[in-house]
């Protein structure tokens, strides 16, 4: 298992290629949630999320030989988008296995970025099925979204400039998934702020990762059904351990929940984030409700936001048609 040494070589490998995303704060929200907040925007990060950071981590790493079979990774968006772009800036070949039911916005984005997209079936089962299918006709490297442990040191890397930036932190609340961006997240904050308290947030109606840390028990994902399009992926063996040991609670919320402070990011903080990227500050939201007397006064809690590709079609369609009138 990595460990926060992993993440500061992987920060010092990445320092050319990814964006130093900003820190932001609001006092509307530090007055809803009766906290101090730093958002880390990784919605401004290159291909638009955190992925970009693993997948260059990861990438570059590559023997010359991996890099000349072509690589293949499995994903509904981000991290199709950064492995795309990256290969594209190393001149590799990469392909990508995206879910038929993927946004339309991250299917045209990866496109463009220059890698081949195979469609599958829009369940986890589907997406390695149709990956390992290429994999044993073509002889493709595997990048996997969140089981590799490259990929966790890169997305540790976001938490690490965080914490780097505005010192000690009380909390920090990160989306789970597939558990790559909570494992890194997480190995920074034990090691950088020891006292800290790492909380993960699941939409509700695909809590499998809930499950699993409150059984003990690894549980697949079986047929979430969120907004939270990034979030539809379940924790592997890897990533599970890091959660038991690292991660204090998990926060389920819901469909409701997310767009609100999906649109509490954008009317108060003028951001443009998407459902995957909002959950993180609707857990605080809804965890500060319920906070203790033993917490401090005016926690300092950082905030992942972790994308900002959401498919806009529909909204200036809307205004066009005002226009029109």
């Amino acid at each position: 298992m990595i460990d926060i040494k992993d993440i500061i070589e992987a920060y010092n490998r990445i320092q050319g290629a990814v964006n130093h995303t900003p820190v932001l704060k609001s006092r509307t929200i530090n007055k809803i949630t009766n906290c101090t907040v730093f958002f880390k925007c990784e919605n401004m990060q290159r291909g638009g999320a955190f992925k970009f950071r693993g997948a260059y981590n990861a990438i570059s790493q590559l023997s010359e030989e991996e890099k000349n079979r072509g690589i293949i990774a499995h994903s509904s968006g981000n991290h199709g988008q950064a492995v795309s772009l990256v290969s594209s800036l190393l001149g590799v070949k990469a392909t990508i296995v995206m879910p038929e039911n993927s946004p339309l916005v991250k299917l045209i984005a990866t496109r463009s970025y220059g890698a081949e997209v195979v469609l599958c079936e829009s369940t986890p089962e589907g997406r390695v099925k149709k990956t390992n299918e290429l994999i044993e006709e073509y002889n493709y490297c595997l990048i996997h979204p969140y089981d590799n442990e490259n990929i966790i040191a890169g997305a540790g890397t976001a938490a690490y400039e965080l914490v780097q930036e505005v010192g000690k932190l009380d909390y920090i609340f990160a989306p789970i998934g597939g558990g790559g961006l909570i494992s890194g997240t997480s190995i920074v904050l034990k090691s950088e702020c020891p006292e800290s308290k790492v909380i993960a947030v699941e939409p509700a109606n695909a809590d499998d990762a809930f499950k699993s840390f409150t059984s003990g028990n690894l549980h697949p994902s079986i047929n979430p059904n969120t907004i939270a399009d990034g979030l539809r992926t379940q924790l592997s063996s890897l990533t599970f351990k890091y959660v038991r040991q690292n991660v204090d609670e998990i926060v389920l919320v819901s469909e409701e929940e997310i767009l609100d402070a999906m649109r509490l990011l954008w009317e108060r903080m003028k951001l443009v984030v998407e459902p995957s990227g909002a959950v993180s500050l609707a857990g605080l939201i809804k965890k500060s409700k319920i906070f203790d007397k033993h917490i401090p006064e005016f926690p300092r809690v950082g905030v992942i936001i972790s994308g900002g590709n959401i498919d806009l079609e529909e909204f200036f369609l809307f205004l066009r048609r005002k226009i029109a009138i």
